[in-house]
């Protein structure tokens, strides 16, 4: 999670705002007067105590759903499996290619390009790993939020929702929507790219759903732990972006393959262990921290790598091996009575493998 690089023409922003007339409504002209304040500026030190319940609410409900979805998703699979093999019924008795000659001729030039277009687009799809589709959604998320950046009448908005603040009066929705923000696009395409990389060896090793709970997670904890040490150290600035749900999916990565070798973007010739990398980057960021380094967040980094490691140490099997209670009482909300079992219809992947 990057710090603003352009925090003076935030904070400008906010000047702007307070020189204007305050309205009526006390709450948005303090918001800016508290936002406005620069880093180190003596302040009360912000509760956290709701933003830290907000968190665990919000880790347990993306488990929660991420169960639920990858329930649902077995169960679609299955259905789709049924339909599929009707399907091929069908086409073998209509299997004549006279009939589908006739009927790609009835088409008009315009249906054919829309065709033919859509199976290019099919085929690039179905070229991709699991992983990078998975990230596919994300990376859209993180660029229509970039976009909205650039439109002026979403400027307030976007400070006051899209960008994590320990003292800002809005606390609990930039913990969920800061980690999808970036302030450009060289911003988002450093971290987006380290994402893409990662994505199909960490879908691979915990499965699509589980794989997005753990994202999602990652984001709001990180961001959680960069309020902590803003709040406790006196520190406070905003920031925002991705790295810190990355740096868990990285830690998770490498920690699960401590010897695979990766390598520089630019330098393909030099090559190092998964473990030295983790190692890397988590002294790199404690270093940052312990000195006061203020271009990057890093103790949002420091706790996403620490999500990330003990997760896959510990936390798969303490959350997602004891998803069948939610499953069940999924079940029990949609098919009230309904029997059956109850660890979600199919076989688990997770780090340890399938079960």
């Amino acid at each position: 999670m990057t710090r603003l690089d352009l925090y003076w023409q935030v904070r400008r922003g906010f000047r702007r705002d307070a020189k204007r007339p305050e309205p009526k409504r006390g709450n948005v002209s303090q918001e800016t007067r508290t936002d406005a304040q620069p880093p180190g500026s003596s302040q009360t030190r912000p509760n956290l105590l709701k933003p830290m319940i907000f968190t665990v609410g919000f880790t347990g409900c993306s488990f929660g759903a991420a169960a639920i979805l990858q329930y649902e998703n077995i169960k679609s699979r299955v259905r789709n499996l049924r339909d599929r093999a009707e399907s091929e019924k069908l086409l073998q008795r209509s299997g004549d290619m006279a009939y589908w000659h006739d009927w790609w001729n009835r088409l008009t030039s315009f249906q054919r390009q829309l065709i033919l277009i859509m199976s290019v687009a099919d085929n690039f799809w179905s070229g991709l790993t699991e992983g990078q589709r998975t990230v596919t959604g994300i990376i859209l998320a993180n660029a229509v939020v970039l976009c909205c950046w650039k439109i002026p009448s979403l400027q307030r908005a976007m400070l006051k929702y899209f960008i994590s603040n320990p003292a800002s009066t809005s606390q609990y929705l930039p913990l969920v929507l800061s980690p999808f923000s970036h302030f450009s696009v060289i911003h988002m395409v450093a971290n987006i790219s380290v994402l893409w990389t990662f994505s199909s060896e960490a879908v691979s090793i915990l499965g699509r759903e589980q794989f997005l709970a753990v994202y999602a997670s990652a984001g709001v904890i990180s961001t959680m732990f960069s309020y902590v040490f803003k709040s406790a150290s006196g520190r406070i600035f905003p920031s925002l972006g991705a790295s810190g749900a990355i740096m868990a999916v990285v830690a998770g990565v490498c920690v699960k393959v401590p010897d695979a070798e990766l390598a520089v973007l630019f330098l393909p010739t030099f090559t190092f262990t998964a473990a030295t990398a983790l190692k890397t980057l988590v002294a790199v960021d404690m270093a940052g921290l312990l000195m006061g380094w203020r271009m990057i967040d890093h103790a949002s980094h420091i706790g996403g790598a620490l999500f990330g490691i003990w997760y896959m140490a510990f936390g798969h099997k303490l959350i997602w091996d004891k998803r069948e209670h939610v499953v069940k009482m999924w079940r029990g909300i949609r098919t009230p009575g309904g029997g059956g079992s109850s660890s979600g219809g199919g076989p688990d992947r997770g780090p340890h493998g399938p079960k």
